[in-house]
């Protein structure tokens, strides 16, 4: 929402409509609220009603009033805590559905390349794989509406193409070297999201399990891994845990129950309503409570990854590598509001098993709070452990002893600086732009059938990005406006041939090849294979 570029007391006049619209819903809780409290909510409503009625009679201009009160309950909340969220109505469903593991569409990832929708890939198993829809097509019309060339955005997408499954859609299609356009009705239908994007075997006896969100589906999909794995010899696990933004609290714990034993405590949770207070605890014989375990998190692993990276340390189950992690230890409950919104309340505090509360520090306001990646990047700690500071008032012991800090975030066993060394400014300008999906599209299109008799093995052990193609991709780049930097590219070069392969890999294959080939520069990743004799110590150690 665009604010009113007006006088100081007019941008406050958005936030004290907010104040009176969202104060109405919850007017009837106040009757079971102590008499001192109660009265002053009247008062303060009042007030509120107060000045929505001058605002509405007597403001100079005209008002979109739901604008404001979108705007102003988004502001309402910031003063809160960050992560109390309100979500308008045209959203809900949206967020939603990514957290539940489905959703109703015509199944196709899509890129927005030059104003143009692409179909980068149809989803295995949707309608659109089903009627022959192909990576590199051009969705040119919907329901009869031109969609290209109108400046179409994301969130038009899915207005226009996702629907109630069982409903029709119309859309023609622009295919590279056919003449005319295709026309295809597609009957929508659930489309799954997977929250386990990539299960391998590093060797003969690693497994590794990439969980990109907690949602409902993650957990059935992780013990569907971790079986999978075992079938194929797996005897120590990596779970990759990176830039994963949390989900989901209860997919954590049943994750976490999986791996640890006896009765220990995963996680605790205290709010001011004691409804809210709990503890979870493992409760059931896991799949995989022996081998060695080794966790990976960075700067994006935040809340129910959190959650699962405590259990693992405190309860001294295996070894944390990494970087520190991102800091919310704030638990909210979704409220779906009667207009269809949702409101997504902070209700409680939660609290790795050793006490520690991971939250960090929200006291200097909602800019500050937002600015703590890159403060910390400027600050030197994603290079260096020595610049992370600890107050010793926030120490703890692990079940074993190990001493653990609580004040923000996960701080792995084991510090892995960020390794910036092979990018560039001109690799990031190839790949933030439209060049990087519009080669690969390309590519797909004129060499896929190359690679039908090659295994996702052969390819990650043998298929090698060309001097040839990357000089096509700095021409794409051209194309686009990505002025070739001669310097940067021949600093970036190898790096470069795996960004591609593995981006390629993803489109030929799925997201296991794009981790396989992707964590040869992943240096967490490549750390951690190493480090199974720490975990393994840890695990077994009686007391540290």
């Amino acid at each position: 929402m665009n604010q009113q570029k007006n006088t100081t007391s007019q941008i406050r006049l958005p936030l004290l409509l907010a104040l009176s619209i969202a104060g109405g819903i919850w007017i009837g809780a106040t009757f079971a609220e102590p008499k001192g409290s109660q009265n002053d909510l009247r008062a303060a409503l009042y007030k509120l009603q107060e000045i929505m009625t001058y605002i509405n009679r007597d403001y100079v201009d005209s008002v979109d009033t739901n604008e404001l009160v979108e705007f102003g309950i988004t502001k309402m909340l910031e003063k809160l805590d960050p992560h109390s969220s309100y979500i308008p109505a045209k959203d809900a469903s949206l967020v939603q559905s990514q957290l539940e593991g489905e959703f109703d569409g015509i199944g196709v990832e899509f890129g927005i390349i030059r104003d143009t929708i692409y179909v980068v890939a149809p989803l295995t198993g949707g309608p659109s794989e089903a009627l022959g829809i192909q990576s590199g097509d051009q969705i040119i019309s919907v329901d009869g509406k031109t969609v290209a060339g109108i400046g179409i955005t994301n969130r038009d997408v899915f207005d226009y193409l996702r629907g109630p499954s069982g409903s029709k859609v119309a859309v023609e299609i622009k295919r590279k070297n056919t003449p005319s356009f295709i026309k295809y009705s597609i009957t929508r239908a659930k489309i799954p999201q997977y929250s386990i994007n990539a299960t391998y075997m590093v060797d003969k006896e690693v497994g590794y399990i990439k969980v990109t969100r907690f949602a409902a589906t993650t957990y059935d999909e992780f013990r569907k891994s971790v079986a999978d794995l075992q079938a194929k010899g797996m005897k120590k696990l990596i779970i990759d845990l990176q830039g994963n933004p949390g989900g989901y609290m209860g997919a954590a714990i049943y994750m976490a129950d999986e791996l640890l034993g006896g009765r220990d405590l995963i996680v605790s949770q205290s709010g001011k309503v004691t409804q809210y207070s709990s503890k979870a605890y493992a409760s059931k014989p896991g799949m995989f409570e022996e081998g060695s375990v080794i966790v990976l998190i960075n700067e994006g692993s935040a809340s129910a990854s959190e959650i699962l990276a405590g259990a693992i340390q405190d309860n001294d189950r295996g070894l944390i590598v990494g970087r520190r992690s991102f800091g919310k230890g704030l638990v909210q409950m979704p409220i779906d509001l009667s207009d269809g919104a949702e409101l997504r309340l902070t209700i409680a505090r939660y609290f790795t098993p050793s006490g520690r509360s991971i939250q960090k520090p929200y006291d200097e306001g909602y800019e500050a709070y937002e600015r703590d990646e890159l403060n910390r990047f400027e600050q030197g700690e994603y290079f260096s452990a020595d610049s992370i500071k600890f107050n010793d008032s926030l120490k703890y012991q692990t079940k074993k002893g190990r001493t653990v800090y609580g004040g923000g975030g996960i701080m792995p066993d084991y510090f892995v600086p960020l390794d910036t060394t092979m990018n560039s400014a001109y690799v990031n300008k190839l790949f933030s732009s439209d060049t990087s999906r519009e080669y690969l599209l390309d590519y797909v299109s004129k060499n896929k059938g190359n690679f039908t008799k090659i295994s996702v093995e052969d390819y990650y052990k043998n298929f090698k990005v060309s001097d040839a193609m990357l000089n096509d991709l700095v021409a794409f780049g051209k194309k686009n406006k990505v002025e070739f930097d001669a310097k940067d590219f021949a600093k970036s070069k190898e790096y470069l041939r795996i960004l591609i392969k593995a981006h390629l890999g993803r489109q030929l294959y799925d997201d296991s090849a794009f981790y396989k080939v992707i964590n040869d520069i992943n240096e967490v990743y490549q750390q951690a294979i190493k480090l199974f004799g720490e975990a393994d110590k840890i695990a077994s150690a009686k007391t540290l």
